[in-house]
């Protein structure tokens, strides 16, 4: 099918040709300008056939403006230079940051077979830029004279940022080694399309069907109707109850189903996804890691992980492995003392992983009198959302206010503009719900980059937050797990750091900064999600309206570090397997399940705990969507951050608007316009300290 859509858009660009292209490209949003609210994308207008000629002609664009600054007689300046190629590629920007988010969120055969088309090309196009000597020659020529302008920090920083991309891009290898590294680059990009595109395909494929009404035993009534709904859709499943491997279904079912059998039946289908069979992507890792560690070593790096690391916070793999270490020991000991519980609990030694999180809510029921339905109940996505923004409207003294008129990409999102001091300062799309064409998870991205035209004026971003909580049934809100409300808060978080920009350059700008800082934003907002003044404002009973009682928050509060083991140990075993993955230095022959097992036995896992990701359906470190390769340990370290950085709030009252106002100037507002732990020094006054997560996790 893919083949045949590739081949129908070939053949449509060659029939029309140069004759029709003048009309193509009246037709062509892409190719006008945009007269929305803010110029954000008119989605309504964007169709499939535009993006093959919109790439083409961005790339071609783009290709000329490098072409006038390499033939520019005059001696390079940061001006002429660095600063004309910051400002190239627009059109190519904008074609891109619609097509690859919207990949992400409305993908289809169509939209994949698009991917599959570009994704080579993209990848050369990058690399001939790189690779391109003259250009170099004048970036190296204004790196090393820059004494000689009065550049602002932020422009040096571009300037560090710009050469060291050269270098990093291939720059200085010889013309036989940047032949084989447009290669390796050209096939990685393609290898971790098709990756992402099995994952997706196999998550959407597996359904199990649920008849007898017995195995339902022990699901909260809201879990089954949402089953309900979803069986409904097809005849052949209408009075039935479907369960899928998104995570609103499959975690609950996992948590609350009495029957083990069924239990082990979606776990199993979970933990196999694209191991083997129709989407299997073992073969893809065997080749995606052999290639990175070919390119390291063209580059002069020992591995993928040294290479990656270089532009992190940590630098190096061993102080990676070394922070790791220091969390996934108390944590493995944590997870131990929780899975003798467990046994205890069930009565048997035998506990396997589809049984961990039942057992783990059957205990949390025992100990504190809590169950994750009842909680659910009191956090309807709505209330919590406006909860949500009154804590920002707290903190930062701006306002959220939906405008209807501004066009989404689906029905379900809503488009809010942000306002600050009377002004707004960004657009934010808000995804909520799961569906078959999102990829799973959640995450912020953009859709425009704040930053500043040539002119100095200002162009605010358009942030998009996509999540996969669960829809509304006919009686019932869609309602939100704790997990579902940290996760809430967790991107808002990054979406404040996209919003509060205040770059000229958007390379620099929002989020573009280091993999381990990134996540500070995100995860320090966590914080106020679970604090107990905090989810008085957030929770409401969706049946009675009434906000949680203090011995309930209290409880709560206790409950916190229970399950932390477990938590930890998945988080951590992941990191580690990425790391391992990334710090391999020759080429190898893999077998993703053997490496895996290996590496696990290494590091001691006990067999009831898998990592939170296992190889297979890795999307984090095996796709260029997210990008964390020899990265994924980075929420680990943004996590030393933001509990150190919390502890300043906690210090001056969790709404301290002065505390939050340089949060905002030292961290939200800089990007990467300067050393990101001078930036933490600066609003902390020292550097992090990891003992306020060990206890805050229980570990300490």
């Amino acid at each position: 099918m893919k083949k045949c859509i590739i081949t129908a858009i070939t053949a449509c660009l060659l029939i029309y040709g140069c004759r029709q292209k003048n009309n193509d490209n009246m037709n062509n949003p892409f190719f006008q300008t945009w007269n929305t609210p803010y110029e954000v994308p008119p989605f309504d207008q964007i169709k499939a056939e535009h993006y093959i000629p919109a790439f083409e002609e961005g790339m071609r664009a783009q290709n000329a403006e490098i072409d006038t600054i390499c033939q520019n007689p005059d001696t390079p300046t940061f001006a002429n230079t660095v600063e004309a190629m910051e400002y190239s590629g627009a059109l190519l920007e904008k074609v891109s940051s619609v097509f690859f988010n919207l990949l992400e969120t409305n993908n289809s055969e169509e939209m994949q077979a698009i991917a599959e088309t570009m994704a080579p090309l993209l990848s050369n196009h990058a690399d001939n830029i790189n690779m391109n000597k003259a250009l170099f020659l004048r970036v190296k020529y204004v790196y090393e004279h820059q004494q000689q302008e009065q550049l602002t920090e932020e422009q040096r920083r571009l300037l560090e940022d710009t050469y060291k991309n050269f270098v990093r891009g291939g720059a200085n290898l010889t013309d036989t080694q940047q032949e084989r590294f447009k290669a390796i680059n050209q096939e990685i990009a393609e290898l971790t399309l098709r990756f992402n595109n099995n994952v997706l395909s196999a998550t959407n494929a597996y359904r199990l069907i649920i008849d007898d009404t017995a195995d339902l035993s022990g699901l909260p009534a809201n879990v089954t109707a949402i089953a309900k709904e979803e069986a409904d859709k097809n005849e052949d499943t209408k009075g039935k109850w479907v369960f899928t491997l998104h995570n609103p279904s499959l975690l609950p079912f996992l948590e609350y189903a009495c029957n083990r059998e069924k239990r082990q039946e979606i776990w199993e289908a979970y933990a196999a996804r694209c191991n083997g069979g129709t989407y299997d992507n073992n073969e893809i890792i065997n080749r995606l890691v052999n290639l990175r560690i070919e390119r390291a070593r063209l580059l002069g790096y020992p591995s993928h992980a040294d290479f990656i690391l270089e532009e992190n916070m940590a630098k190096t793999p061993s102080a990676v492995y070394e922070l790791l270490l220091q969390v996934w020991k108390p944590a493995l000991e944590k997870a131990k003392q929780e899975l003798a519980l467990y046994r205890q609990k069930a009565g048997t030694e035998n506990i396997e992983p589809w049984d961990w999180r039942y057992y783990t809510e059957l205990v949390r029921k025992e100990k504190y009198d809590l169950n994750q339905d009842s909680i659910r109940s009191y956090f309807p996505l709505q209330h919590t959302l406006d909860g949500m923004f009154s804590v920002a409207e707290k903190l930062y003294n701006i306002h959220f206010s939906i405008n209807k008129d501004i066009p989404t990409y689906d029905k379900d999102v809503i488009a809010y503009e942000v306002i600050d001091n009377n002004q707004t300062i960004g657009i934010l799309y808000m995804d909520f719900y799961v569906r078959n064409s999102k990829a799973s998870g959640a995450w912020m991205t953009e859709f425009r980059n704040q930053h500043q035209n040539p002119d100095g004026s200002n162009v605010i971003p358009v942030i998009s937050v996509v999540y996969n909580f669960s829809k509304p049934t006919r009686t019932t809100p869609s309602l939100l797990t704790i997990d579902d409300v940290q996760t809430l808060f967790h991107e808002f978080g990054h979406a404040l750091h996209g919003l509060f920009s205040r770059c000229k350059y958007q390379s620099m700008a929002g989020t573009n900064v280091a993999r381990d800082f990134v996540e500070l934003p995100s995860q320090i907002m966590e914080n106020w999600a679970t604090h107990p003044d905090v989810m008085k404002m957030i929770s409401e009973h969706y049946i009675t309206g009434e906000a949680m009682n203090d011995e309930l928050i209290s409880t709560i509060q206790e409950s916190l570090t229970y399950g932390q083991g477990f938590a930890n140990t998945e988080l951590i075993a992941a990191s580690l397997l990425d790391m391992d993955y990334h710090t391999l230095t020759a080429p190898i022959d893999i077998h993703p399940d053997e490496f895996e097992q290996t590496c696990m036995n290494k590091y001691g896992l006990i067999k009831e705990i898998i990592p939170r990701y296992k190889s297979p359906y890795f999307k984090h470190i095996f796709t260029d969507a997210f990008g964390y390769s020899a990265g994924y340990y980075s929420y680990t370290w943004s996590a030393v951050l933001d509990a150190d950085a919390f502890e300043m709030f906690k210090e001056n009252g969790i709404f301290n608007r002065e505390t939050a106002s340089k949060f905002r100037s030292e961290i939200l507002e800089k990007g990467n316009t300067m050393d990101v732990m001078q930036a933490y020094v600066n609003f902390r006054g020292h550097t992090p300290d990891i003992t306020p997560l060990l206890k805050n996790r229980g570990l300490k």
